[in-house]
């Protein structure tokens, strides 16, 4: 048995695809999760509650944390750390192996703009500061050899499914489809890297299921030579025949917009990963693995293609 925890994002979707290739027994867990293969194991629970997890974990070989948490800094700083402990102390439990789906929170901001697994860890926001502090508990257990665990980090990330709440699915790809100029932060003129998440998806069920893979951080696959942010706008309005117009917004616009929508508040702390080049790299995986990252242009292709399809079938109240 292999466990997701935090079925329903676009991660533990596109992993759920990719685990079939190695098990036959997929347990996806969330609130409501819903089947990804016929025959998924749906186990609905609060994962904040340790007697669940310890239930959702149990008779699991591979346990893989790919949650994603409410954007809201009370809720990172009150739950990711209980989640953590609950999920280390259900997989030591019953000897599963755990993976955890992290970002680059924890990276020093002036090293940005060449990210290895090696790069310095000195967060620039509270959340980060949350991110480095739950990776830290992760590595402390399997480094004492408590329990086997890796850590599988992500760039920003981009998917073909409409559903996706990633930057540029939500501030560029569904303003596009909804007819509204796309928004960029701070400045469209530096690089920054994204993961696609089938790509995602396929190097973390590889990671799962590779003994030696264990007790070490592991960048996933992401394309080189990344576009900067007008050349992301431009080449997704030349797909939908729009025209490359981009509002960028300000740290002053997101104070204004933060008096009415919350989660711009959230992200205002972020915006430093805007101000400079952000560049992802995925070298150690790849010469591993002998696994070849989505070119952008292929992938920017398939994003359109999927959601102008989505964008067109109604939507369920």
């Amino acid at each position: 048995m292999q466990t997701i925890l935090g079925s329903g994002g676009s991660i533990g979707l596109e992993l759920a695809t990719a685990l079939k290739q190695y098990t036959g027994k997929i347990r996806l867990v969330s609130r409501n999760p819903r089947k990804v293969n016929k025959d998924d194991e749906l186990f609905s629970t609060d994962l904040t509650i340790g007697n669940n997890v310890d239930a959702a974990v149990k008779g699991s070989e591979v346990v893989y944390l790919t949650v994603g948490l409410k954007y809201d800094l009370k809720v990172w700083q009150e739950t990711w750390p209980l989640l953590m402990r609950n999920v280390i102390n259900a997989c030591k439990k019953y000897n599963a192996r755990m993976v955890f789906f992290d970002n680059v929170y924890m990276y020093d901001k002036d090293h940005l703009g060449n990210m290895t697994e090696d790069t310095p860890i000195n967060p620039s926001s509270r959340k980060g500061e949350i991110r480095t502090k739950i990776a830290a508990m992760l590595m402390d257990e399997a480094n004492k050899g408590n329990i086997k665990a890796l850590i599988a980090r992500s760039a920003d990330f981009y998917s073909p499914y409409y559903t996706s709440t990633s930057m540029l699915n939500e501030m560029v790809i569904k303003r596009f489809n909804s007819g509204q100029a796309p928004m960029w932060p701070i400045s469209t003129m530096f690089k920054h890297s994204f993961t696609y998440t089938p790509d995602a998806g396929k190097a973390v069920a590889i990671l799962g299921n590779s003994a030696e893979a264990y007790n070490q951080v592991w960048h996933l696959p992401t394309a080189t030579n990344p576009l900067t942010g007008k050349e992301w706008v431009n080449s997704l309005a030349e797909g939908y025949g729009k025209k490359p117009k981009v509002v960028t917004v300000s740290k002053f616009m997101f104070n204004m917009l933060g008096a009415f929508m919350p989660v711009m508040r959230e992200i205002k702390e972020m915006l430093y990963q805007y101000e400079r080049d952000y560049v992802f790299k995925s070298d150690k995986f790849e010469k591993k693995f002998r696994f070849s990252p989505t070119p952008y242009t292929e992938g920017i292709k398939k994003i359109i293609r999927q959601t102008k399809v989505a964008a067109s079938e109604p939507q369920l109240a």
